[in-house]
């Protein structure tokens, strides 16, 4: 009949294949997990493709190069938090209020992205420099509509608290997304912004003159290895930490540590083994900050107090390997990968059964949900102070580690 079209089902005649409206998102969302959760050099477009069940070529329809694709994703997950803290939304008379409002959309839409979440963390120092910029532009956005109703509703802070705050609200909040703890999501909501709260009420230190503004220190240079093998190891830290994984070569690593390619091989079978060590070495160093503060301790709570202190120690004396260590995981092999987050989660159990001892109104899976927002929040305010090695910059991350474990 006039204006009906057959259409077989079966043999030859088979009715073609419609491509959904949403492909392109179906793609930016399968590509952004993967990126997240292992990084943005160890996913292969077939991998992408794959998950969202075309072929590689079908996916460059859509997207001329991998990295076309990476900076779609990275861009939509900073629209999304932009798009959550809109003043537009979330304007109030009253500045707590409004905090709070922009609080809770940003917890949501990071609930919402919550296995994308590693992109804007970690995965951005693989942008080209106008991409970066970008970037950062959403990021000091989103930092700016936390910190302006911050000062209203804490008007005897200075500036550089402020400028500490902030931020420190923002970890907490993307802490979310460098773990699988399992609540439902108003539990997290709920959970997430009764700890940025304790953020921000909590009473810094005086800082240094300049504040988070300070810029870094000259390290002392100290005394040299005479161990190749730890010469090697340090050297690779370094460049790691710089240039990221994939970027150094042994040929590199050989180099800084002053032998040729081929020697480096007496002390490791590759550049992975590198990677490996220096994992094992941070977590040997966690797990021995955590081993001296309970044995100076003779209370959950003085335990809690001084293993933020040992602990922002540690990280600020080894910034470079701590880094290396929150950043690099998905650039191991499988078999490596899945033994160090075992080794991970060991340290962060450790942690939070701790604070369910200081904290019984907690649960463990709760009490994990702390941990993460405040091992990542030294991390994160580590770099605004530069690691900084004056007593007042990490008195002041001590604080705010200590309220996002302790309340």
């Amino acid at each position: 009949m006039p204006g009906q079209t057959r259409v077989s089902v079966s043999g030859s005649g088979s009715a073609p294949r419609t491509r959904p409206k949403n492909r392109k998102a179906q793609i930016a969302a399968a590509a952004a997990e993967a990126f997240s959760e292992r990084g943005y050099h160890a996913v292969g477009i077939d991998e992408i493709a794959a998950k969202v069940g075309i072929s590689g070529p079908a996916l460059y329809r859509h997207f001329p190069t991998k990295y076309a694709l990476f900076v779609y994703t990275v861009n939509n997950l900073t629209q999304a938090l932009l798009d959550a803290s809109d003043p537009a939304v979330h304007g109030n008379d009253d500045p707590r209020e409004q905090l709070n409002s922009t609080m809770v959309g940003v917890i949501r839409a990071t609930i919402e992205n919550r296995r994308r979440g590693g992109l804007y963390r970690w995965e951005g120092r693989y942008l080209v420099d106008e991409d970066r910029e970008q970037l950062r532009e959403g990021m000091r956005t989103l930092n700016l509509r936390i910190a302006e109703p911050l000062a209203a509703v804490r008007p005897e802070l200075a500036p550089a608290d402020v400028e500490l705050i902030a931020p420190a609200v923002l970890s907490v909040i993307a802490s979310i997304t460098g773990h699988r703890s399992a609540l439902s999501a108003k539990q997290i909501e709920s959970l997430i912004l009764t700890a940025c709260w304790s953020v921000i009420g909590v009473e810094l230190p005086v800082g240094a003159k300049g504040g988070g503004k300070k810029q870094a220190p000259e390290r002392k240079p100290g005394l040299a290895w005479t161990s190749k093998r730890e010469v090697l190891l340090q050297e690779a830290v370094l460049l790691f930490y710089q240039r990221g994984y994939h970027d150094v070569s042994i040929e590199e690593i050989g180099a800084a540590a002053g032998i040729n390619a081929s020697s480096v091989y007496r002390h490791f079978a590759s550049k992975a083994d590198l990677l490996a060590a220096a994992f094992h070495r941070a977590s040997d160093r966690l797990t021995m900050t955590l081993g001296s503060a309970l044995a100076e301790s003779e209370t959950p709570l003085a335990a809690v107090e001084t293993l933020a202190k040992m602990y922002v120690e540690v990280s600020f004396g080894r910034s470079e390997l701590l880094a290396v260590y929150f950043a690099e995981i998905g650039s191991l092999p499988d078999r490596s990968r899945t033994e160090l987050r075992n080794i991970q989660r060991l340290n962060v159990e450790e942690w939070a059964h701790l604070c369910v001892e200081a904290r019984p109104e907690l649960t463990i899976v709760q009490a994990r949900f702390h941990v993460h927002a405040a091992l990542g929040l030294v991390f994160d305010i580590g770099r605004i102070v530069h690691f900084s090695s004056e007593n007042s910059a990490q008195a002041r991350v001590e604080k705010l580690l200590t309220a996002t474990l302790l309340g």
